[in-house]
């Protein structure tokens, strides 16, 4: 069993000139020995974004703190603390901060993930 702090993780680079204010941590991943999924905590400050993006895989989102949008192709849909979000393999979003931030935890299958 592994039980990690938040004081101890580690902030890893978003790599993406289109992210503002972005920072992300891996915090259960293949490199912990996870064999299927990577549990993830994104926090983006006032006014931040992630890319408007897609990838092959899914993810589960659970928002944890602060509000905003995912911008999806035709449409924004508000997003606040306590929200879960389903994205599905392909379909481009992206995460949106309002005045106060975002902090959200995602997980992910191991499949294209940092180690």
């Amino acid at each position: 069993m592994i039980v990690k702090k938040r004081k101890e993780l580690i902030r890893k680079d978003v790599n993406d000139t289109e992210a503002k204010n972005v920072d992300f941590y891996p915090v259960i991943t293949a490199s912990d020995g996870a064999p299927n999924f990577a549990l993830r905590l994104f926090e983006i400050g006032s006014e931040g974004h992630t890319p408007f993006h897609s990838h092959d895989w899914e993810h589960e989102v659970y928002i944890i703190e602060g509000s905003g949008l995912i911008v999806e192709e035709s449409k924004n849909t508000k997003i606040e603390k306590d929200d879960f979000i389903y994205v599905e393999p392909g379909e481009k979003h992206q995460f949106s901060a309002g005045s106060k931030g975002l902090k959200w935890i995602c997980i992910v299958p191991n499949k294209g993930q940092p180690k």
